[in-house]
């Protein structure tokens, strides 16, 4: 079994690929700043489940405090291999403060690279977005288009930006890397300012569904234990494997409009929606779209869960945590759907 530190251990994605990762037998430090971009509580809930597990130990930790502080935090004993989830998320919330994610996302990753470089760690896997394709026109997404002229948020370039870092990396210092692209990941878990979760919050409180444009966007959205299937199978591959360099799309293949995904959610739920028509928000793309043929290919990468089966599981997963789990108010912003 391996030594593995996961970066964003208490997040959305990152506490569902520590239990994974625990319950294969595997040894988890996990890294975390707890980021007030939504409740702290939130996050310490999401690693109830193995926070005490013998296999793991939590580090607190901003990572754009440097290499240093890393190795001040992080102990000494062999680590094989870095997940680095931790990012400042969210496409809107980047257009208001793109200094703040480009120094979180970028500056950050940067002092993770140094670090590991210092460590002699050589292996990295590495979550990045779909975000970084923007509204190129050439569908599905494939991972050898041109992007430099892609990104439309400061979100999306930093995530890119992070690609680039990840590159530089591998041809100077050696090191092995598997970039993955994420397509809106959803289910149990799922952070407060998401879609599907402040979808499910209005309609039961019969309130209107905001609709940014005309309800023709679309979204490639993956439940969250198909994604965390894929990060496995990367390490899988990472571990198994020198002179890597590949940058892979964990999507779904399937596209939904953003009328069909409210239609759904309104089913799970029970209610009728209500819309609310509004315009396109800054920063946000018309439609994403994996080709996930290479993570096919690679990893035997295969997502199994239809968006109804993962609608259903998140709200069995939110009528759980009500009224203890604590939420934005349903009014609060508008939802994010990347």
């Amino acid at each position: 079994m391996a030594s593995i530190l996961v970066t964003g251990c208490a997040g959305f994605i990152g506490s569902h690929l520590c239990e994974q990762l625990l319950s294969q037998g595997h040894r988890v430090s996990g890294l975390d700043n707890f980021d007030p971009f939504y409740d702290r509580t939130i996050k310490e809930q999401n690693m109830a489940g193995f926070a005490t597990h013998p296999l793991f130990s939590f580090h607190e930790l901003d990572l754009h405090q440097g290499a240093e502080a890393l190795a001040d935090a992080l102990p000494a004993e062999r680590l094989d291999l870095v997940v680095h989830l931790a990012a400042k998320a969210g496409v809107g919330p980047s257009v208001r403060q793109p200094i703040a994610y480009l120094e979180a996302n970028v500056v950050g990753t940067a002092q993770l690279l140094e670090w590991m470089r210092l460590r002699g760690i050589g292996k990295l896997f590495l979550a990045s977005s779909s975000s970084v394709y923007g509204n190129t026109r050439e569908l599905p997404f494939r991972e050898d288009m041109p992007l430099l002229q892609a990104c439309i948020s400061p979100y999306a370039a930093s995530k890119l930006a992070c690609e680039q870092l990840t590159y530089t990396y591998h041809h100077l210092y050696q090191l092995n890397v598997l970039n993955a692209r994420f397509f809106t990941v959803y289910g149990p878990r799922q952070r407060p300012d998401l879609a599907i979760h402040k979808f499910v919050q209005l309609l039961r409180a019969g309130q209107p569904i905001p609709v940014f444009g005309d309800g023709t966007t679309a979204r490639d959205y993956t439940f969250v234990l198909d994604t965390v299937d894929g990060i496995g199978r990367g390490i899988d591959y990472l571990l198994g494997h020198e002179q890597v360099y590949e940058t892979i799309n964990l999507g779904n293949k399937r596209p939904v409009q953003l009328l069909d995904l409210i239609r759904t959610i309104g089913q799970a739920v029970g209610r009728e929606p209500q819309l609310a028509f509004h315009p396109m928000q800054a920063g946000d793309v018309d439609v994403t779209y994996a080709d996930i043929r290479k993570a096919e290919q690679l990893l035997g990468y295969a997502p199994q869960t239809t968006l109804a089966a993962g609608i259903r599981q998140f709200v069995a997963w939110l009528d759980e945590q009500h009224p203890s789990q604590p939420t934005l108010p349903a009014a609060a912003q508008p939802a994010a759907a990347l």
